[in-house]
């Protein structure tokens, strides 16, 4: 238990602290999606969490649809798998891009990202800063349609909004009505629409020299990758006497997790890899990009900001200290009253 090795310190063992305490407390992450309604939005992210978030849907006729609002609607599940605990809050937008006037379909959502800052930062700024709740949107996925021929002016606003609030991954829905030469065309537009409009999407960081060979060929694969061309499907179906989820047709079967048949691995394997880094994203630019113009709105720099709030918390502390001493003298002098008598 003790080493008492030469030149062993034992700070080498830090990581494995770090590891632990992670673990016991456990992870949160907030996934937004956003894309017109039918394009398999909800099925992926049962598909990719293995989970059913989406028990009872209500599917809106065409009539209603005309003057829909676009809705925020967040459900939370908590996912444990081989004792690490997910708690994986999924923000989904029913409404987005249906009515016939879309132009400010998005200030909704935009409104929605802002909230979930301010909130933060007065969680933040709060006495009690130990158990905040991060509900700040880390990804965004955002649905393209594969019928299109690349990007719908709605889409480029859209990104254009947001850009500079969450981290946006682009993603191609029912790849499998695209044929692979399509899909790869589509991709390549996409990316030319994305470049020309200035949009910044989320951009997967290089892998670092030391880092072993197959992680550096798998973060190569998932930069080409991008957009992601993606199946969903919640059916499982027997081939070749194997389970599998999968879309059956009258001319085969297309399987959800066959790279070969569409990106939903890559897709998958991208948010679990990179979950921390989106989560670091959010947090050193987004949020402060958010922080910085909110303290700018106040009028009060943010070295004042940061001044005042620790003279708030000097003095809240030395009155809590007045009152325990007021407390103190009553329970004393109470004490003494017996005596007197």
């Amino acid at each position: 238990i003790f080493s008492d090795s030469a030149g062993y310190v034992g700070f080498a063992n830090l990581p494995n602290q770090v590891h632990r305490k992670s673990v016991k407390k456990g992870f949160e992450f907030t996934l937004m999606v956003v894309g017109e309604s039918g394009l398999g939005k909800s099925t992926l992210i049962n598909s990719l969490f293995l989970t059913d978030l989406y028990p009872e849907r209500y599917i809106p006729g065409a009539a209603e649809k005309i003057e829909r609002t676009v809705q925020i609607e967040a459900s939370t599940v908590e996912i444990e798998e081989r004792g690490v605990k997910l708690r994986l809050t999924v923000v989904d937008t029913p409404g987005y891009g249906d009515a016939i006037n879309s132009q400010d379909c998005f200030r909704t959502i935009i409104q929605y990202i802002d909230n979930q800052f301010e909130r933060y930062l007065h969680d933040e700024s709060g006495l009690n800063r130990r158990h905040i709740i991060d509900n700040r949107v880390h990804c965004c996925f955002y649905f393209i349609s594969p019928f299109g021929h690349g990007l719908k002016p709605l889409d480029v606003e859209f990104m254009k909004a947001l850009h500079g609030k969450v981290n946006i991954v682009p993603v191609i829905a029912k790849a499998d009505t695209l044929t692979l030469k399509e899909r790869e065309r589509l991709k390549r537009r996409v990316l030319d629409e994305i470049s020309e409009h200035g949009i910044r999407i989320y951009q997967l960081p290089d892998a670092d020299s030391d880092e072993d060979e197959e992680f550096k060929e798998q973060t190569r694969v998932l930069k080409a990758s991008i957009p992601f061309a993606v199946i969903g499907s919640n059916q499982l179906i027997e081939v070749k006497g194997k389970k599998i989820r999968g879309r059956l047709y009258p001319w085969g079967v297309v399987e959800v997790e066959n790279p070969e048949h569409n990106d939903f691995l890559k897709l998958r394997t991208m948010l679990v890899t990179h979950m921390q880094d989106l989560q670091e994203v959010t947090q050193d630019l987004h949020y402060e990009n958010f922080r910085s113009e909110r303290l700018k709105r106040t009028g009060k720099p943010v070295e004042e900001e940061v001044v005042d709030k620790d003279r708030i918390l000097q003095q809240k502390e030395a009155e809590l200290r007045r009152m325990q001493e007021m407390i103190a003298q009553m329970q004393a002098q109470m004490r003494m009253k017996p005596g007197d008598d």
